[in-house]
C-alpha cells in the first residue's frame, strides 16, 4: 500500500525522491499498466487503493484470455515456433490437423505465457518437425473439468525458473549440435580408414561420439538400458552405447563452470552468456559451492 501511494503522487503531481535521497525530482512520462487481477475486487478488498485504480484506468482496454480466443491459438504457436526455429537456428515445428484440435481445445490456464512456453519446448526437444497429437500430449500438463494446477517455483520467482530452464535449453540445444559434428566426422573417416592411423585425436573423438550417441538414446526413452558393445564393420549405422550420468544438477554445474572459465570469472558477461540474472548466478554459485 505504501509503494501505491507513490505511485499515485507520481501519477498525480509527476514528482519522485530516489531511494536514499531527499531531493524531490521532476518527471513526464506516460504509464501503460498491466494486470491479470479483478482490481475493482481488491479494491473492495483494501488490497488495492480506489483513487490509484481510477487515476490508472484512464482508458481501459481489456484483452480476453486465450481460453475465450481460439482462433488465436494456433496463429501465436506459428509465430512462436518461428521465433524460437530462428533464435535455435532450426527448422520451425509444424502441428498436423489433429494436433491442432489438440492445441486449440486446451484450457490455457496459463494463457499466452504457458503457449509460448510450449512452442519452445517442443522446438528444442522434439525430434521431428512435424508434431502428432501424441507428440504434442506429452508437453500439455493434464486436465479436468478445464481446471489444471498452476505450476510454479519453490520460492514463487517465475522469472529465475524460467532462466534457469533457459539454461537446460542451451544446454540441450548444444549437445544436439556436438553429436551431429561428432556423427559426420565418424562417417569421414569410415569413408577413408586411412585417416585413423594418422589421426591421433581419432579415437577421443570417437569415444565422445559414443557416450553423446548414448545420452541421445536415454533422452529418448523413459527408462535406462544397459550398455551393450557392437563389434566395429561395414555398417555404418553400429554404435556402442556408453552409461553416462544423466543428472540435470551436474549438467547445470558444468554449463555454469565452463561460462566462468570462458569469460575469466567474470559474473556479469559469464550471466549474459548463459542467459540468466546475475543474482541467479550468484545463487548457483552458493548452490553448487563453485569457487570463482
Amino acid at each position: 500500500m505504501g509503494t501505491q501511494a507513490r505511485l499515485l503522487r507520481v501519477l498525480e503531481t509527476g514528482e519522485f525522491i530516489r531511494v536514499g535521497s531527499s531531493k524531490v525530482q521532476k518527471t513526464d512520462v506516460r504509464v501503460i499498466a498491466a494486470t491479470n487481477k479483478d482490481l475493482l475486487q481488491l479494491v473492495q478488498m483494501g488490497k488495492f487503493r480506489e483513487d490509484l485504480y481510477y487515476r490508472l484506468s484512464t482508458v481501459p482496454i481489456r484483452v480476453p484470455s486465450l481460453h475465450d480466443r481460439p482462433e488465436d491459438i494456433h496463429i501465436l504457436f506459428r509465430k512462436f515456433a518461428s521465433d524460437f526455429a530462428e533464435k535455435y537456428k532450426t527448422a520451425p515445428v509444424q502441428l498436423n490437423e489433429e494436433a491442432k484440435q489438440l492445441l486449440i481445445n486446451y484450457p490455457w490456464p496459463g494463457n499466452v505465457r504457458e503457449l509460448k512456453n510450449i512452442a519452445e519446448q517442443i522446438s528444442v526437444l522434439s525430434q521431428d518437425k512435424v508434431i502428432t497429437a501424441k507428440d504434442l500430449n506429452k508437453f500439455l500438463q493434464p486436465y479436468s473439468n478445464n481446471r489444471m494446477p498452476v505450476l510454479a517455483s519453490a520460492n514463487g520467482n517465475s522469472h529465475e525458473f524460467a532462466n534457469e530452464r533457459e539454461i537446460l535449453y542451451k544446454l540441450f540445444f548444444d549437445m544436439k549440435k556436438d553429436v551431429t559434428e561428432l556423427k559426420r566426422m565418424f562417417l569421414d573417416v569410415l569413408q577413408n580408414p586411412e585417416m585413423a592411423n594418422h589421426n591421433q585425436s581419432f579415437m577421443n573423438d570417437l569415444q565422445e561420439l559414443k557416450s553423446a550417441d548414448s545420452l541421445q538414446s536415454k533422452m529418448k526413452q523413459p527408462a535406462l538400458q544397459s550398455s551393450q558393445p557392437v563389434l566395429m564393420n561395414d555398417d555404418i549405422h553400429d554404435h556402442v552405447e556408453v552409461e553416462e550420468s544423466l543428472n540435470i544438477v551436474d549438467k547445470e554445474r558444468e554449463l555454469i563452470i565452463k561460462a566462468l572459465k570462458k569469460h575469466k570469472s567474470k559474473r556479469k558477461d559469464a550471466a549474459l552468456d548463459l542467459g540468466i540474472s546475475e543474482r541467479t548466478l550468484y545463487r548457483k554459485l552458493k548452490e553448487y559451492d563453485i569457487e570463482d
